[in-house]
């Protein structure tokens, strides 16, 4: 492939004389250079490099100072033609930039080529004694163990342990800390190489970790999110033990899963907006009843897994990564750069995600129609319809509720304003929940034709 061209090199764990003759001679072949950052035993021998560390400096989050290197890197590679980039260890062992690398490459934008390196982990496999493969050790970012390391046991390798911030995130995850020490490893390969034990309640009072430090954790008492999966656990439990569980099917549950959501929705006006004046008891009852929806959430879930169609992983994975993509002036990227109106992005990037022709579609008509009518006058304003004043344009003057409901918009005054139009209805027999279904049916047509006149405009050809 041609195009545009980044090649990665890795520089090892530390000691320069374990970077490979591969990477020294892509080093001295390349004329732009750059270092992920500058703070590593080996960075000296990629002379004239730029570094990344100002963006360590000035970025909120590491997710962010990855994809700011990336986009400069993009940037030059652009500019120049091919060039160098160099990371601390193994391009291919926990490094986040190189991921973010190969989407750009996946896309078309550049052309990326890795070159193999040792990584801290096959020095650590040594000073351990252990065969990673033999024991099933599984390697872990400290930075997202939490996640990664959710309903593990152990043995864990755990990289990037560069501060007592990190270690103390790690230990207040485990719910049931290990009875047994965790091994530290610092500095591996170096003349100044650490290896100790240490408690796991002093891991963040002990150690003084620097950017080559790493923990071998050999068991946890209790798996991290222990209670997600010993919930799925008891899920499954049910379904194989219980006659009442057992006969269930996705649609059997809809009554239920419909029931406890009204319960949660009743549980959450006890909580109000949650101050600091909240009755403790309401917390305690909207715990319960969020318990009994997550139940249900479960159960669907299980079923699905038993039809080998999904498990509750996917379902977590899908929706943050949704998430993310629909908010991109929260996690950047190119569609983030306008931030523009969120409200209205969302929408239109649900369209595309869906291949929906409009922001219409996908509105369930088996809402209740006051529901209905709430969601389509919000799709309708995220596409330029005006939807204010449509009782007064509609011709419906309810006088003082609706005066009140314009000057004083509270609550209360809507409340009344919804009581006086279903008066009105009453009184010229007319069925209200028809009613609104078919006014929302109309806003949803105007609000169509404006999508579809957007659309032809735009496709219309420059005449300049």
């Amino acid at each position: 492939m041609s195009g545009p061209k980044v090649v990665v090199v890795g520089l090892g764990p530390g000691d320069p004389d374990l970077v490979t003759a591969g990477t020294l001679a892509a080093i001295a072949g390349a004329s732009h250079r750059f270092l992920r950052t500058a703070v590593h035993p080996s960075a000296h021998l990629v002379e004239g490099a730029s570094t990344f560390d100002h963006h360590y400096e000035n970025a909120d989050t590491f997710e962010e100072v990855y994809r700011l290197i990336v986009d400069d890197l993009v940037a030059a590679a652009r500019r120049h033609g091919n060039v160098l980039y160099a990371v601390p260890g193994s391009p291919r062992v926990l490094e986040r930039t190189v991921d973010l690398l190969d989407a750009e490459a996946a896309r078309g934008t550049i052309v990326v080529e890795v070159l193999p390196a040792m990584s801290f982990v096959d020095l650590a496999w040594v000073r351990l004694g252990v065969d990673p493969y033999e024991q099933g050790v599984r390697l872990v970012d400290a930075h997202r163990f939490e996640v990664a390391a959710a309903g593990e046991r152990g043995p864990l390798l755990v990289a990037h342990c560069h501060n007592r911030r990190v270690l103390s995130d790690v230990k207040l995850a485990v719910d049931d800390p290990p009875s047994t020490p965790v091994v530290v490893l610092q500095r591996l390969g170096l003349p100044d190489e650490s290896i100790t034990t240490v408690e796991w309640s002093d891991l963040d009072r002990a150690v003084e970790a620097d950017h080559l430090t790493s923990i071998f954790i050999p068991e946890l008492s209790e798996p991290v999110a222990a209670e997600v999966a010993a919930f799925v656990a008891l899920v499954s439990t049910l379904r194989a033990e219980c006659p009442w569980d057992a006969e269930q099917t996705h649609r059997t549950l809809t009554r239920h899963l419909l029931e406890e959501t009204y319960e949660v929705l009743e549980a959450l006006e006890g909580v109000g907006d949650g101050g600091p004046d909240t009755d403790p008891e309401a917390y305690a009852h909207l715990e319960e009843e969020l318990g009994d929806l997550l139940f249900q959430i479960v159960f669907h879930t299980t079923l699905a897994t038993e039809a080998g169609a999904f498990g509750l992983a996917d379902v977590a994975r899908g929706v943050r990564e949704k998430l993310i993509h629909r908010h991109p002036h929260v996690f950047g990227g190119s569609e983030g750069d306008d931030p523009g109106d969120p409200v209205a992005n969302w929408e239109q990037i649900k369209k595309a995600e869906k291949g929906r022709g409009s922001v219409f579609d996908g509105i369930p008509a088996t809402l209740p129609a006051l529901l209905l009518a709430l969601k389509t006058h919000k799709k309708a304003a995220s596409v330029g319809v005006a939807v204010c004043g449509d009782i007064h344009r509609a011709g419906l003057d309810l006088t003082a509720a609706a005066l009140a409901a314009e000057t004083d918009p509270t609550d209360t005054t809507v409340g009344d304003l919804l009581m006086a139009a279903v008066a009105l209805a009453r009184a010229v027999e007319v069925d209200p929940e028809a009613a609104l279904r078919t006014a929302a049916s109309r806003l949803a047509e105007r609000g169509r034709a404006l999508e579809a006149e957007a659309t032809n405009f735009s496709d219309e050809p420059n005449q300049e």
